[in-house]
């Protein structure tokens, strides 16, 4: 009996299903079981590194959960008990994480369009569409000064592709900025009612959404056909448009039913989730990404009761449950044992260079040039520099097309983590100190918001 429990035990990760290809498949169950186990370590370790983060770096919890990811990879564990991170994470599970790691993002980017502050887009448009311009011009700019250069050295990009495709391509993971971390540090901030919170997400939105246009265009040449850029660039202009135009008065009954309820009921909640599912499939099956469904949506969303009864049913689960699935995906894609010569850190370090230049820099001037003070101009510079794990998400396609090599991929990874690690210490380095001792940000962001949730 004991050798028979120990041996099932022992198998409790192991597939159960019929051979496939000569090994074992995974049953319902397996996927179950893989799935539940992983969700608590990814909960209990997005907590612990989010905590070490803030006690010991000042770190947002964003950056945190990020780090978690990675830990939880390839990187260290994989590299450490790599027999175990198999067992915890095999290669057949990882679609079901995906589909709860699109829910999670998506979800919160949904709350974050809620919560923007439409008057103060309004009132910072020309600023928002100068700090946008720069902030995709200079990356593709700087792109086309240094590809040809990359391509000169054997393993960063795959053989074949053109120098046009490189640039835009390159182009693209310099522009993008890390759309759904902005949010989650301008939230963990207290800058998200505040002009500079607003100016930096329409920004940094507009940039993301042309990176995706472009990476749609480099796809096209690489098998997909000219559809693919036709529908990914059409489709979310016409969405777009139509959101904006009429999305708002089409959506407002919801919210003057909720108002004359005095609460939002579960049905109501039920047709509010089946929106922003809906929202979220037009854009991921048009090629440009789940979340700008999401945040598309919350943009147009009734606000007053309607959006405070949202925020109070959803919140807490999509941030602490459903949203670390997100960062910890894109950590189990993550090798950062890639860089491992001499020559290719001083390349890395190149590009990690020009992208600081790319969009910090370029951002700061073009918000001065836009009539911004400079402590504000330089706030936004340091947001809009982070990539975080959007850029992960990019470099991935970029992988699995064949557009750039291993090699590559590992620098843009090291660059995507240093401009996001260095986001929130340059943020209060050049503002965020300044402001909250004149009282304009909260002393206890976190506590603030963990107050906020807990009073409802």
């Amino acid at each position: 009996m004991l050798e028979s429990i120990g041996s099932t035990l022992s198998d409790l990760l192991a597939p159960h299903g019929p051979p496939v290809n000569a090994a074992a498949s995974f049953t319902p169950g397996d996927f179950s079981v893989h799935f539940f186990l992983q969700l608590a370590v990814i909960l209990l370790a997005c907590r612990l590194f989010g905590w070490l983060g803030q006690k010991l770096a000042g770190q947002p919890q964003v950056v945190g959960e990020m780090i978690a990811g990675v830990v939880l990879g390839p990187s260290l564990l994989g590299l450490v008990f790599p027999d175990f991170q198999l067992a915890l994470f095999p290669k057949e599970t990882r679609n079901v994480l995906y589909a709860g790691a699109q829910l999670g993002v998506g979800l919160y980017m949904f709350l974050v369009g809620l919560t923007l502050r439409l008057d103060h887009f309004q009132s910072k448009a020309r600023s928002a569409g100068t700090v946008s311009a720069a902030g995709i011009v200079a990356p593709f700019l700087l792109a086309a000064v240094i590809t040809p250069w990359l391509l000169d050295v054997d393993g960063l990009f795959m053989p074949g592709i053109s120098q046009s495709n490189a640039v835009l391509f390159m182009g693209a993971c310099i522009a993008l900025t890390a759309f759904p971390m902005l949010a989650r540090i301008i939230n963990e901030r207290g800058l998200a009612n505040s002009a500079l919170g607003t100016l930096s997400l329409t920004a940094g939105a507009f940039d993301d959404a042309m990176s995706w246009c472009v990476l749609a265009i480099v796809l096209a040449t690489f098998g997909g056909g000219p559809a693919v850029a036709v529908l990914a660039i059409g489709g979310a202009i016409l969405y777009t448009a139509f959101m904006l135009l009429k999305g708002r008065s089409l959506l407002a009954p919801l919210g003057r039913i909720v108002e004359a309820r005095g609460e939002m009921t579960l049905t109501m909640l039920a047709i509010t989730l089946a929106l922003f599912c809906l929202s979220a499939f037009l854009m991921d099956a048009i090629g440009i990404h789940a979340i700008f469904g999401g945040f598309l949506l919350g943009v147009c969303m009734p606000r007053g009761l309607f959006a405070e009864e949202v925020k109070r049913k959803v919140e807490p689960l999509a941030v602490v449950l459903l949203l670390p699935m997100f960062f910890t995906y894109s950590g189990l894609s993550t090798r950062m044992d890639m860089v491992n010569s001499l020559e290719l850190v001083l390349i890395a370090l190149g590009i990690l260079a020009v992208s600081i230049l790319a969009k910090f820099g370029a951002c700061w001037a073009a918000a001065r040039f836009s009539g911004e003070d400079n402590r504000t101009a330089l706030g936004i510079g340091a947001l809009m520099n982070s990539r975080g794990l959007m850029e992960l998400i990019i470099i991935n396609i970029g992988l699995q097309k064949g557009i750039i090599g291993p090699t590559l991929f590992s620098m843009l990874v090291l660059m995507a983590i240093v401009t996001t690690m260095m986001a929130g210490p340059l943020f209060e380095l050049v503002y965020g100190r300044r402001a909250r001792a004149e009282g304009e940000l909260e002393h206890r962001v976190e506590v603030a918001a963990e107050r906020r949730i807990a009073a409802g």
